[in-house]
């Protein structure tokens, strides 16, 4: 699927599916913290802890939006 395809597709889902909606902002919440973690020097291990738990979240968010692109476009 091309580039702007997928926009297309996101812009689309972004408006009519509450849950790639909602998956989309959790994603955006967990990568806004996820950066806020990489600009602290010294983590300490709960920080640590906490950047790990979101990595593989954000990564499980990322697979389930992707699986609703998938069905979005076999339905289409």
């Amino acid at each position: 699927m091309a580039h702007s395809a997928d926009q297309e597709m996101v812009s689309q889902l972004m408006a009519t599916s509450e849950e790639y909606r909602r998956l989309a902002e959790q994603h955006s919440s967990f990568d806004s913290r996820l950066e806020q973690l990489a600009h602290s020097k010294f983590p300490s291990q709960d920080e640590q802890l906490e950047e790990a738990r979101l990595k593989k979240k954000k990564l499980h968010l990322k697979d389930r939006m992707y699986d609703i692109m998938r069905q979005h476009a076999q339905a289409s």
